[in-house]
């Protein structure tokens, strides 16, 4: 049966390709060519358009495609009160090319949220479509993973647990205000509980001293109170993968160490899971899903333009069915198709034809 409200049988992550003319403003921008406004000005029109493409392949969730984002996590990070984005030094390194070394660090007490240009952003897709407006944020986790101990200055925090606990209440004020904006669709775009599969980040994160074995527990109290204000018509859903810059990735291993507390102890209503090479595992995980949760099976990679048969992604929902009822499924790619403004290797038509393939099949299983 098809689902007449979020998360739909045929989703998507929310990242899309930038078009041409967005890079090109985006170039004469940083080159001090073009104003702010009329930089603004192409990001309307472009993603105006953008909206329209979503609508006419099919999608009934509809995202600005991050089109006014560098990156899917520091442009929202890095603009909450008490924190700021800087250039560093990595720490955790992609299997290949690296993304431009843009870092986050606490810079003051947390736990209010004066407000966010986001809200704006969500305001304008919200008003340019005619389907269910998606808003993608990455999750309060994405602030700690990645550094540790060295994002948040002792003589700000010298207890961790109060970063947590602030942290948490600063997302639960920015969900509110997204909610407060009239959206419906809310995703925590979550890396770093698929980071802690690996056993390579695991002993990573415990060779600078934290506890690998408590974090998953920290993150989903969290993530609870990060939604803890939603209301109760709004669908919650958390997106999980390994890493995502032009066609590379981070992590790999399944979903087995962190299942029971991504599935039970998070309150999520629906987990978008990336799926679509072996670095994920089986699907013997999605057994912890309770039967009120929702699952959205991202079997069709977004990191390579070679287009999946119908047959390949039917017999893969068959395989997952086997853990969990096909009713709480859905389908998509397995990740969007820029995290950053550069962008995945292949093309924009190839990126199209995905979604379309992700319609027609789920239009086979599931009905019209």
């Amino acid at each position: 049966m098809q689902r007449t409200k979020p998360p739909f049988r045929a989703d998507h992550v929310g990242s899309f390709l930038r078009s041409a003319a967005l890079k090109d403003a985006r170039a004469g921008r940083e080159r001090g060519e073009i104003t702010a406004e009329q930089l603004k000005a192409v990001e309307d029109r472009e993603i105006d358009a953008i909206i329209k493409k979503q609508e006419e392949v099919g999608l009934k969730s509809i995202t600005d495609g991050e089109y006014r984002r560098a990156f899917w996590n520091y442009d929202f990070l890095g603009k909450l009160d008490g924190v700021e984005a800087y250039l560093g030094e990595r720490k955790i390194k992609f299997q290949g090319p690296q993304p431009r070394p843009m870092m986050l660090r606490v810079t003051g007490k947390l736990g209010t949220f004066s407000g966010h240009p986001m809200l704006d952003h969500f305001r304008f897709v919200k008003e340019h479509t005619r389907q269910t407006p998606k808003m993608t944020i990455p999750s309060p986790s994405s602030l700690h993973f990645r550094y540790g101990r060295s994002a948040v200055p002792e003589a700000i925090y010298p207890d961790m647990n109060d970063f947590y606990r602030d942290l948490g209440k600063t997302y639960r004020h920015a969900v509110k205000a997204f909610a407060d904006a009239g959206c419906r669709y809310i995703q925590l775009d979550e890396v770093n509980f698929t980071y802690l599969c690996d056993p390579t980040l695991r002993e990573q994160v415990r060779q600078r001293g934290d506890d690998v074995e408590q974090l998953p527990h920290v993150y989903a109290e969290m993530i609870n109170a990060a939604i803890a204000d939603a209301p109760a018509d709004m669908m919650t859903a958390m997106h999980l993968c390994r890493g995502n810059f032009q066609s590379t990735f981070v992590a790999s291993g399944g979903y087995e160490p962190v299942a029971e507390t991504l599935f039970n102890e998070i309150r999520i209503k629906t987990y978008f899971m990336e799926y679509d090479s072996d670095r994920a595992g089986g699907f013997e995980p999605l057994r912890f899903v309770p039967k009120d949760k929702l699952v959205v099976l991202g079997l069709v990679t977004s990191k390579s333009g070679t287009l999946e048969t119908k047959d390949e992604l039917k017999r893969r929902i068959d395989e997952a069915a086997k853990f969990i009822d096909l009713d709480q499924l859905c389908l998509s790619p397995q990740c969007g198709f820029a995290s950053t403004e550069e962008g995945n290797i292949l093309a924009e038509e190839q990126q199209w034809a995905k979604l379309r393939r992700i319609v027609e099949v789920a239009e086979e299983v599931w009905g019209r």
